[in-house]
């Protein structure tokens, strides 16, 4: 199996008749999903998503691809392909739409009903193309053909990208449930079709690689939430992503069977379930969803919650009751159920907030200790059955963290893909498709773009580091006057610490070490400010250090006078 190795440089110019395929995000993570094929000077993107914060990186609200390496070439871009509507998949397109806003969506109903309402609250109008399953359409010099394909979400598409370079097929997300609540299966005799033309480059779905089986079907969740339902003395309150509608449905059926009102809580949730609604995927008796302002006229136990927050996520309405910094206060008999898996690097927070959940006496129901979700991505036994039915010539694992793009190649060379056509790439590594062989030929910058408040692209790791360090170990300010012509001190140190642990009396211990340092430096002749603050750093950071074992953040000002 071919990988990535650090040394790799600029890919050279692509060879005519090749296609390039170079992934700015989704592979050695989860999330941040975007795909970038190439053909003949044309550029064709899959997917444009965004990436949710971990704990290492404060303040931080999403997390978006490196357009670096298309950024001059967006006049290149013939359109974007969307196969789905989850956020991982299309939470980047406002961004990447700012650039240029006339580039063309391509997705099904669904999907652009989704990215069309995000959009308008960026202000954008953007050209978009719906397509259905069984659909081709030329774009640019890519012949793109749709199939359905099952997932956690309606109208999910896997795309097929024919050109004279031969076929790339791209699965998006997908699994093969045989029971779908919607009755929309993963097209497999369309899958099987291409197969058979040939598929020259197979990009799959890796999430569950390492998963032995196959998913259970979503229908498996009724059962249980209608017992949680049953056994629920007081208010339901559900986390879920604002875009899985099945989940929701399954939530709404079970609330009308017991006779409970639902209400959405969060912007997210309120827009995605109403287009949901109003295009028929989202079925809803009539007067069973309510507003949540009328809720306190209701009996606790005719009451359904349905907000986000499953990941933790600190700013989401989850989170917040949990921290009793939300108008819903969590009272003693609650039910709460967090309909949802645990995305990897989110378990500290998730855990956080069923601790908070608890501690004001709610009943908290995960997937932990009841079967409230099932996987929306392929488990091994579906991975292999897909193989032997696709029959790739090259495959590349797509959609996952490192042990599971591993994992997915493993499973394909299982059903005789040659292991040096099993590519495992990362997020900025370039394949080229030549003479139907797909190799690494280089790599292009695809670092992560934070979004803070308003700001994209200004937050730094140097910054993310200086962040984490005022987090974990504090400030602590010093104030310095001194003569301009001699250096000498005519005021202060003055020391403040915030966060460090240390009393500011503390530090009437070290300002005669800080006072002997920078009169040493007067009499050498030194005058600069900047010297005298790195004199002052250095001096206050050695006594902490020694002192304290602590490594606070230092900021020492000196004044000339």
């Amino acid at each position: 199996m071919s990988h990535p190795h650090p040394e790799l440089g600029p890919p050279p110019r692509l060879p005519e008749g090749g296609l390039r395929v170079t992934p700015l995000g989704g592979l050695g993570e989860i999330g941040r999903n975007m795909t970038v094929f190439e053909y003949g000077g044309r550029l064709l993107i899959v997917d444009c998503g965004v990436l949710f914060p971990e704990e290492e990186q404060p303040g931080v609200d999403l997390i978006l691809p490196d357009f670096t390496s298309i950024r001059d070439r967006l006049d290149d871009i013939d359109g974007i392909v969307l196969t789905h509507g989850h956020e991982d998949h299309i939470g980047g397109v406002p961004f990447l739409l700012r650039e240029k806003s006339d580039i063309p969506l391509i997705g099904s109903k669904l999907t652009l009903a989704l990215i069309e309402a995000k959009l308008q609250e960026h202000r954008i109008r953007p050209y978009t193309l719906e397509v259905e399953e069984g659909h081709r359409e030329r774009i640019g010099p890519f012949e793109c053909e749709f199939v359905a394909v099952n997932h956690s979400i309606p109208d999910a598409l896997a795309v097929a990208i024919r050109t004279p370079a031969g076929m790339a097929v791209h699965t998006g997300d997908f699994k093969m449930d045989q029971l779908p609540l919607d009755g929309r299966l993963t097209d497999l005799p369309a899958f099987a079709k291409l197969g058979e033309e040939g598929i020259d480059l197979l990009l799959v779905d890796s999430t569950n690689a390492e998963v032995p089986g196959f998913v259970p079907p979503e229908r498996d969740i009724s059962g249980v939430l209608r017992q949680v339902f049953g056994n629920a003395q007081k208010r339901i309150i559900v986390a879920s992503f604002a875009s899985h509608v099945h989940r929701i449905q399954q939530i709404l059926d079970a609330a009308h069977e017991y006779g409970r009102k639902v209400a959405f809580v969060g912007r997210s949730m309120v827009r995605n379930m109403g287009i949901a609604r109003d295009l028929g995927y989202l079925r809803v008796p009539a007067g069973l969803v309510v507003d949540v302002k009328t809720l306190d006229d209701l009996p606790d136990d005719q009451v359904v919650l349905v907000c986000t927050g499953s990941q933790g996520e600190p700013m989401a309405a989850l989170s917040r009751m949990a921290n009793r910094d939300h108008q819903i206060r969590i009272v003693q008999g609650d039910t709460v159920i967090l309909a949802s898996s645990l995305i990897p690097g989110n378990e500290n927070a998730v855990y956080r907030v069923i601790n908070g959940l608890t501690r004001w006496g709610a009943t908290v129901v995960h997937k932990g200790n009841a079967k409230v979700h099932v996987s929306g991505h392929a488990s091994a036994g579906e991975l292999l059955y897909f193989y032997n039915i696709c029959k790739p010539k090259n495959l590349m694992p797509v959609h996952g963290e490192w042990r599971h793009l591993r994992a997915n190649a493993e499973l394909g060379a299982l059903t005789g893909v040659p292991k040096n056509r099993c590519v495992i790439a990362e997020d900025g590594v370039v394949v080229d498709l030549v003479d139907g062989i797909a190799k690494i030929v280089g790599k292009v910058q695809a670092g992560y773009v934070y979004v803070d408040g308003l700001s994209v692209g200004d937050v730094t790791e140097t910054s993310l580091k200086d962040r984490r360090i005022l987090g974990e170990e504090g400030i602590i300010s010093i104030f310095v006057v001194v003569d301009s012509t001699t250096g000498k001190i005519v005021g202060g140190p003055h020391i403040q610490a915030r966060g460090s642990g240390i009393e500011d009396a503390a530090f009437s211990a070290v300002i005669p070490k800080i006072e002997d340092a920078m009169a040493k430096s007067a009499s050498d002749g030194v005058v600069d400010p900047h010297q005298l603050q790195q004199l002052a750093r250095r001096a206050i950071g050695k006594w902490v250090s020694d002192s304290y074992r602590r490594r606070p953040m230092i900021l020492p000002v000196v004044v000339e006078v």
